[in-house]
Protein backbone atom coordinates (compact mmCIF):
# COMPACT_ATOMS: atom_id res chain seq x y z
CA UNK A 1 0.00 0.00 0.00
CA UNK A 2 2.40 2.42 0.96
CA UNK A 3 4.38 1.97 -2.84
CA UNK A 4 1.77 1.83 -4.71
CA UNK A 5 -0.51 4.63 -6.33
CA UNK A 6 -2.82 5.02 -3.16
CA UNK A 7 0.18 6.54 -1.58
CA UNK A 8 2.07 8.40 -4.74
CA UNK A 9 -1.60 9.98 -5.72
CA UNK A 10 -1.66 13.08 -2.82
CA UNK A 11 2.39 13.57 -3.43
CA UNK A 12 1.06 14.17 -7.65
CA UNK A 13 -1.71 16.13 -6.24
CA UNK A 14 0.83 18.46 -3.64
CA UNK A 15 3.12 18.21 -6.58
CA UNK A 16 0.31 20.21 -9.35
CA UNK A 17 -1.11 22.81 -5.94
CA UNK A 18 2.76 23.84 -5.85
CA UNK A 19 3.06 24.08 -9.13
CA UNK A 20 0.04 26.42 -9.56
CA UNK A 21 1.17 28.50 -6.94
CA UNK A 22 4.36 28.52 -8.49
CA UNK A 23 2.80 29.14 -11.95
CA UNK A 24 1.05 32.27 -11.09
CA UNK A 25 4.13 34.03 -9.30
CA UNK A 26 5.73 32.89 -12.66
CA UNK A 27 3.04 34.60 -14.82
CA UNK A 28 3.95 37.83 -13.12
CA UNK A 29 7.39 37.47 -14.00
CA UNK A 30 6.84 36.53 -17.44
CA UNK A 31 4.40 39.35 -17.82
CA UNK A 32 7.43 41.70 -16.93
CA UNK A 33 9.75 40.02 -19.39
CA UNK A 34 12.17 38.58 -16.48
CA UNK A 35 14.75 36.11 -17.64
CA UNK A 36 13.11 33.41 -15.68
CA UNK A 37 8.91 32.73 -16.51
CA UNK A 38 5.79 30.79 -16.24
CA UNK A 39 7.23 27.31 -16.86
CA UNK A 40 10.41 28.06 -14.46
CA UNK A 41 8.76 28.77 -11.74
CA UNK A 42 6.28 25.90 -11.74
CA UNK A 43 8.92 23.79 -12.36
CA UNK A 44 11.17 24.79 -8.91
CA UNK A 45 7.95 24.94 -6.90
CA UNK A 46 6.74 21.14 -7.94
CA UNK A 47 10.51 20.06 -8.05
CA UNK A 48 10.21 21.21 -4.36
CA UNK A 49 7.10 19.62 -3.47
CA UNK A 50 7.73 16.17 -5.38
CA UNK A 51 10.92 16.25 -3.51
CA UNK A 52 9.69 16.65 -0.07
CA UNK A 53 6.71 14.43 -0.44
CA UNK A 54 9.21 11.80 -1.37
CA UNK A 55 10.21 12.21 1.51
CA UNK A 56 7.27 12.01 3.56
CA UNK A 57 6.44 8.72 1.45
CA UNK A 58 9.92 6.79 2.54
CA UNK A 59 9.25 8.00 6.24
CA UNK A 60 6.05 6.67 6.15
CA UNK A 61 6.71 3.80 4.42
CA UNK A 62 9.63 2.50 6.69
CA UNK A 63 7.46 3.37 9.79
CA UNK A 64 4.91 0.87 8.47
CA UNK A 65 7.83 -1.83 7.73
CA UNK A 66 8.86 -0.88 11.42
CA UNK A 67 12.51 -0.06 10.32
CA UNK A 68 13.89 2.34 12.69
CA UNK A 69 16.98 2.42 11.14
CA UNK A 70 15.39 5.16 8.37
CA UNK A 71 15.55 8.97 9.47
CA UNK A 72 14.65 11.51 7.59
CA UNK A 73 15.71 14.50 8.71
CA UNK A 74 13.35 17.55 6.80
CA UNK A 75 15.67 20.09 6.28
CA UNK A 76 18.29 18.23 4.55
CA UNK A 77 15.51 17.86 1.73
CA UNK A 78 15.11 21.21 1.89
CA UNK A 79 18.63 22.41 1.88
CA UNK A 80 18.42 19.94 -1.66
CA UNK A 81 15.88 22.60 -2.71
CA UNK A 82 17.96 25.57 -2.09
CA UNK A 83 21.26 24.29 -3.62
CA UNK A 84 19.31 24.04 -6.92
CA UNK A 85 17.35 26.84 -6.63
CA UNK A 86 20.66 28.35 -5.59
CA UNK A 87 22.37 27.22 -8.44
CA UNK A 88 19.04 28.15 -11.31
CA UNK A 89 18.74 31.68 -9.09
CA UNK A 90 22.69 32.77 -10.07
CA UNK A 91 22.02 32.17 -13.84
CA UNK A 92 19.34 34.63 -13.67
CA UNK A 93 21.31 37.29 -12.31
CA UNK A 94 23.35 39.52 -14.80
CA UNK A 95 26.09 42.17 -13.62
CA UNK A 96 26.35 44.61 -16.18
CA UNK A 97 30.50 46.08 -16.34
CA UNK A 98 30.19 48.48 -13.12
CA UNK A 99 26.55 49.27 -12.88
CA UNK A 100 24.13 47.36 -11.51
CA UNK A 101 23.32 43.72 -11.42
CA UNK A 102 19.84 43.17 -12.70
CA UNK A 103 17.68 39.33 -12.07
CA UNK A 104 17.91 39.26 -8.47
CA UNK A 105 14.47 39.80 -7.78
CA UNK A 106 13.33 37.21 -10.22
CA UNK A 107 16.31 35.01 -8.51
CA UNK A 108 14.20 35.56 -4.93
CA UNK A 109 11.15 35.05 -6.41
CA UNK A 110 12.65 31.68 -7.27
CA UNK A 111 13.73 30.83 -4.11
CA UNK A 112 10.62 32.11 -2.65
CA UNK A 113 8.66 29.37 -5.47
CA UNK A 114 11.03 26.36 -4.35
CA UNK A 115 10.21 27.17 0.01
CA UNK A 116 6.50 27.38 -1.34
CA UNK A 117 6.58 24.22 -2.84
CA UNK A 118 8.77 22.71 0.27
CA UNK A 119 5.41 23.98 2.28
CA UNK A 120 2.96 21.95 -0.12
CA UNK A 121 5.20 19.54 -0.28
CA UNK A 122 5.12 19.03 3.65
CA UNK A 123 1.24 19.11 3.52
CA UNK A 124 1.35 22.85 4.63
CA UNK A 125 -1.15 24.02 1.73
CA UNK A 126 -2.49 27.35 3.66
CA UNK A 127 0.47 28.14 5.00
CA UNK A 128 1.64 28.43 0.70
CA UNK A 129 -1.47 29.95 -0.63
CA UNK A 130 -0.83 32.73 1.60
CA UNK A 131 2.81 33.43 1.08
CA UNK A 132 1.80 33.20 -2.95
CA UNK A 133 -0.13 36.23 -2.17
CA UNK A 134 2.03 37.82 0.15
CA UNK A 135 4.87 37.22 -2.86
CA UNK A 136 2.75 39.06 -5.51
CA UNK A 137 1.90 42.15 -2.80
CA UNK A 138 5.33 42.22 -3.30
CA UNK A 139 5.96 41.74 -6.52
CA UNK A 140 2.72 43.99 -7.85
CA UNK A 141 2.11 46.29 -5.41
CA UNK A 142 5.66 47.51 -4.43
CA UNK A 143 6.36 47.70 -8.05
CA UNK A 144 3.56 49.76 -7.99
CA UNK A 145 4.60 52.13 -5.19
CA UNK A 146 8.01 52.48 -6.37
CA UNK A 147 7.11 53.49 -9.92
CA UNK A 148 4.76 56.04 -8.27
CA UNK A 149 7.20 57.19 -5.96
CA UNK A 150 9.93 57.90 -8.69
CA UNK A 151 7.53 59.55 -11.05
CA UNK A 152 7.08 62.54 -7.80
CA UNK A 153 10.91 62.13 -7.33
CA UNK A 154 11.16 62.95 -11.17
CA UNK A 155 8.80 65.54 -11.16
CA UNK A 156 9.54 67.19 -8.25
Amino acid sequence: MFDGWEAQAPVVGRIAFAMLLGGAIGLEREMKDRPAGFRTHMLVAGAAAMLTGMGDMMLALAQHEGDERVRIDPFRLVEAVIAGVAFIGAGTMIAHRGRVVAGITTAASLLMVAVIGVAVGFGHGWLALLATLLTFAVLSVLAWLERRVAKRTDDG
